[in-house]
């Protein structure tokens, strides 16, 4: 059997649902659906090569008779997941092929972007998030057109010095998305489907999907009451038009455990390496400045305020992202074991503190996913 059946395979291959281990798993989704927190949602767990566990749960909307969420049709909104599978993932390529030099100041790929400090951040800083820069900017409300929000974009100066702490800010991956444009000299959905998507497998992973059968789309925002699927639900996003470095990503549990999987294996896919081993462990390497941040990607914090959303059993060479909407991916090489789990929260969530009940359940899903799968 050829290399490239071998990995389709054993990357498609559903694991078994009803297995024992799993039911407390099932029992706290739905427990999540019943509190109100989301109406749906999927699971996937899996090794490098193999899937453990994949199920839908709920509905994908909160109508009772609506559709039941599948791991391998159903896309998701994935908000702030887009940093990692979309945005990160394209500047992997780029620095691998020496297109891009993570020390370089971001001026050199995007000349507008300078002045008043700006010229001191670095690429690097932008994907660790020790920029300096603001959080948050609500450019939908200051700018009508995508041109005019990226104006707004080049006149943000850093609020602390760069370098010299991590600050999560989605200003980071939206410079990101428009130095990719920059150097690649192709849109961002554009690129990262050819260097992407399509080498790891994501056929479902789009940004602006379509509602065409069979695929479906779980809403993620309302609009004048009705739910809205395929709307990006950031508003930054929306008036980027839909595909920007921080948000506007779609994509199924199955694609998401694909590409979990290709990290696992370090970046060999069915046609041999995507990138350099070591080009992707430099994107996994984190420094005194950035904490938990390392490249696009966070890592464990166990000693913050709240416990981790990647489990307080996590190892220390664990690393993930999570997304607004109720997104979550980890990865954790050294046990060789991934969790993709989607949910829709955004959408009109029945629970109060919807995003802080959430939380709690990432960090139970994630240990009781640790303690099933290590077994």
């Amino acid at each position: 059997m050829s290399l490239a059946l071998l990995l389709s395979l054993i990357a498609a291959a559903p694991g078994p649902s009803g297995t024992p281990r799993f039911r407390p798993i099932a029992a706290l989704i739905e427990q999540g659906i019943r509190r109100g927190i989301y109406p749906g949602a999927v699971v996937v767990i899996g090794r490098r090569d193999s899937v453990l566990y994949s199920h839908g749960f709920g509905r994908v909307t909160w109508a009772r008779r609506g559709v039941t969420p599948s791991p391998e049709t159903t896309r998701w909104d994935l908000a702030s997941l887009t940093k990692v599978v979309a945005t990160t993932s394209a500047l992997l390529v780029l620095v691998d092929r020496g297109a891009v030099d993570l020390e370089a100041p971001v001026a050199r790929y995007l000349p507008r972007f300078v002045g008043l400090g700006r010229e001191r951040i670095t690429v690097r800083m932008l994907l660790n998030h020790t920029s300096g820069l603001a959080p948050y900017v609500p450019f939908y409300r200051l700018a009508t057109t995508r041109e005019g929000a990226i104006d707004l974009l080049y006149q943000a100066v850093p609020v602390r010095p760069p370098g010299s702490v991590a600050t999560y800010s989605d200003l980071n991956a939206i410079l990101l998305g428009l130095l990719v444009e920059s150097v690649s000299g192709e849109p961002l959905d554009a690129y990262a489907y050819r260097e992407v998507f399509a080498p790891l497998g994501l056929a479902a992973t789009v940004f602006a999907p379509s509602l065409a059968a069979p695929m479906s789309v779980a809403p993620s925002r309302t609009v004048s009451g009705r739910p809205m699927p395929g709307r990006v639900n950031d508003e930054n996003a929306f008036r980027l038009g839909g595909v920007a470095g921080h948000a506007g990503l779609f994509s199924t549990g199955a694609d998401l455990a694909r590409f979990a999987q290709v990290w696992l294996r370090g970046g060999l896919i069915s046609t041999g390496s995507w990138v350099r081993p070591a080009t992707l462990q430099e994107f996994l390497r984190r420094t005194p400045e950035s904490g938990t941040r390392a490249l696009g990607w966070d890592t464990p914090e166990f000693a913050g305020p709240h416990p981790s959303v990647f489990g307080a059993l996590a190892d220390g060479e664990t690393y993930g992202h999570t997304g607004w909407t109720g997104t979550m991916l980890w990865i954790d090489p050294a046990h060789d074991l991934f969790l993709v789990f989607l949910t829709n929260r955004s959408l009109e969530p029945r629970a109060r503190r919807s995003m802080s009940a959430l939380r709690s359940l990432r960090t139970g899903l994630s240990d009781l996913v640790i303690r099933a799968a290590r077994r």
